[in-house]
């Protein structure tokens, strides 16, 4: 596996946590010295170790604010 860096730049919220402390974050972040970007995804408690996540642009984070400023969430058959 090739080595990677990352680099929190401010985390702007959490949006959940485990029971065995793991935080599901919405973060500023680079990876690989490259252009800042949104991130969630969830983190042990010292940032060290990572779950699967989704990193956006801006476009697509513009993009999935209108679709969910467009979904009726107490709507969806969801728990």
């Amino acid at each position: 596996m090739a080595d990677f860096k990352f680099d929190i730049k401010k985390t702007l919220g959490t949006i959940s946590e485990s029971a065995k402390g793991w935080k599901r974050e919405v973060n500023l972040m680079t990876w690989n010295n490259k252009k800042v970007k949104i991130d969630i995804r969830e983190w042990d408690e010292n940032h060290e170790q990572m779950g699967k996540g989704i990193t956006l642009n801006k476009e697509e984070l513009k993009q999935l604010k209108d679709i969910l400023n467009q979904v009726d969430i107490d709507g969806l058959d969801i728990e």
